[in-house]
């Protein structure tokens, strides 16, 4: 219905522009052959033009003081900022007197005068925020077939509307057939909205076609790509051929001309995006990720449309698996910035991510790759039934038992202070963490989880991990040590439901800042660590060479690591398109496999 201009353009130039490519509102079809008997009195198009033109102008080319004095006189009350415009148009079917300000635009019926001479309008007044509309269009009429040119029906805003966790596009239509009176009214609300710097203007979009039920093509092409043109954002469109293919891409090509990165599909290829992009940042500011290093933010902002099996990410991130949201959040600029963790073994990176799953979590991940060729859904449910089946038992290469590990962390303290405000003379609380010290446990292990994120998911409504948050500072630790398999599937189907998943004796929780795990099979740490030496051995870890290898889940993706592994977390490390939100909204399926 509506196009964008071809290029990027100047404020001054962008009605010219327009002018060439708008889009028909709908099709006006050739003359019928019924009703024939029947005749409509035809209205002169320019004579009702120009009487609306006068009366919208009647207000704007009086004396500036009368038109001020009665804008305030009827608008006081409601908005404070200098008008800008002031015309009529009609919205729906009624003519309403419309103000533009630097923050809203205000609109009210116009109403017949009461025998007192006051008009009633503020009990009828509604606004759209510009904050909350991301792009405004001229409207026209076409007949069938016809490109450019056409009937001027007035300008449309596009807002992007709130309704719980979930976001959608809004238009409204504000109708008026003068060119000049449009044409002003489009200059004015384009400068304003391009005074929104967040709002990016170029994306990378990687799309992994293979995602889930391999929806994620369809789902960005009808979905997400009409509103990314219609807020004039421009494009580069990755078809992700294999796995890896983005990390490539992120590591080899010159990313400055992005406003951010958009990544279609599910937690793996998020998780492969977000690796490519805080490489690619270490290797831009020369880190070496071969040793114990404070990584770099990574540059650019990262956007994500759900478009997988659990999309834990988006929904922790959004509060919903909603692709327009996940849309409209980039479209608006919203940024939040997010905890990352880097996993690392023996001093080298392996790689950055959200959360990682040991024991449990990575048998259960490691038998469902090795059934691809089931449907995601009932691959991951066999696999769950199938691993809690053979718990503590070895059937040939597939071991289904619980891990003995030497589990050590560094716990976050936190410190209140007060601090008084000369200005306000008032105290002020703030909260500092402060590094305590290691700590250390070991023994037999069912699994052991570390998140950085709250991981909301449809199957765990308040998330894997509803004590952290996006931008805590921290990750949870949560460890269940061995127990019966009855005991264990009852704290498993405890994420389904909103009773404490940990309120069991066997499950302990911390809140940590670096976590370091080794099955003890492998032998001790080295002579240099010792319970008085542990802030030392966190900056230099122990060289133990061993050739055997664990598996991971690090968030949806196996991971084979060595014997020794060292999680830290990165306050703030990567910024997202989007904001925190405390559990989703989407009503969650209960899971048929416990």
């Amino acid at each position: 219905m509506f196009e964008t201009p071809r290029k990027s353009i100047k404020t001054r130039d962008a009605w010219s522009e327009s002018q060439e490519e708008l889009s028909e509102t709908q099709p006006v079809s050739p003359v019928g052959t019924g009703n024939r008997g029947k005749k409509k009195k035809k209205r002169k198009p320019q004579q009702h033009a120009e009487k609306q033109l006068a009366s919208s102008l009647q207000i704007c080319t009086g004396d500036p003081c009368e038109r001020k004095e009665q804008s305030e006189k009827r608008y006081t009350d409601y908005d404070t900022d200098e008008p800008i415009l002031r015309g009529i148009f009609q919205i729906g079917k009624k003519s309403h007197d419309v103000l533009l300000t630097s923050r809203r635009v205000t609109w009210s019926p116009i109403q017949p005068e009461t025998p007192t001479g006051h008009v009633e309008t503020l009990r009828h007044m509604e606004c759209v925020e510009l904050k909350d509309v991301f792009t405004v269009k001229v409207k026209r009429r076409r007949s069938a077939g016809q490109q450019t040119g056409g009937t001027l029906l007035g300008i449309t805003l596009f807002q992007c509307q709130k309704k719980g966790s979930k976001l959608k596009n809004r238009e409204i239509h504000f109708n008026n057939m003068s060119t000049d009176h449009c044409e002003i009214w489009f200059k004015n609300i384009k400068e304003i909205l391009s005074g929104f710097q967040n709002r990016p203007k170029s994306l990378k979009v990687f799309v992994n076609p293979a995602s889930h039920k391999k929806e994620a093509y369809e789902i960005y092409r009808d979905d997400v790509a009409p509103l990314f043109q219609l807020a004039d954002i421009k494009t580069d469109v990755t078809i992700s051929a294999r796995k890896g293919h983005a990390l490539s891409i992120l590591k080899e090509s010159n990313l400055d001309a992005y406003d951010g990165v958009v990544v279609v599909g599910g937690d793996g290829s998020v998780a492969e995006v977000v690796h490519g992009l805080l490489l690619r940042a270490q290797m831009d500011a020369g880190r070496d990720t071969d040793s114990i290093f404070t990584p770099v933010r990574a540059p650019l902002p990262l956007g994500v449309i759900p478009a997988g099996s659990t999309d834990i990410v988006a929904c922790s991130l959004h509060g919903i698996r909603h692709p327009v949201t996940g849309a409209m959040h980039i479209i608006m600029g919203n940024h939040q910035e997010v905890d990352v963790c880097s996993f690392s073994s023996f001093g080298r990176l392996l790689r950055f991510g959200f959360s990682a799953m040991f024991g449990f979590g990575g048998q259960t991940l490691a038998l469902a790759e090795r059934n691809r060729w089931m449907p995601p859904g009932q691959r991951r449910e066999y696999a769950v039934i199938k691993t809690l089946a053979n718990l503590n038992l070895c059937l040939g290469m597939f071991v289904c038992r619980p891990e003995d590990c030497e589990l050590s962390y560094l716990p976050v303290k936190k410190v209140q202070t007060e601090t008084l405000d000369p200005v306000k003379n008032e105290s002020i609380k703030d909260e500092h963490v402060i590094e305590g010290s290691w700590s250390t446990t070991q023994g037999l292990f069912l699994n052991i989880s570390v998140m950085a994120i709250p991981c909301l998911c449809s199957m765990a409504p308040r998330g894997l991990a509803p004590t952290t948050r996006l931008n805590n500072g921290s990750m949870a630790l949560i460890a269940a040590r061995n127990t019966s398999r009855s005991e264990f599937i009852k704290h498993l189907k405890r994420y389904n439901s909103v009773n404490n998943q940990f309120s069991f004796s066997f499950v302990e929780t911390h809140t940590v800042q670096a976590v370091k795990l080794r099955p003890r099979s492998q032998g001790s740490w080295s002579d240099n660590v010792s319970e008085d030496n542990r802030d030392c051995e966190f900056k230099n870890p122990p060289i133990i060479s061993s050739e055997e290898t664990y598996l991971w889940n690090v968030d949806g993706d196996l991971l084979e690591a060595p014997s020794e592994l060292l999680i830290r977390v990165h306050p703030q490390l990567l910024t997202l398109f989007g904001v925190d939100v405390e559990e989703a909204e989407e009503p969650h399926t209960k899971c048929s496999c416990i």
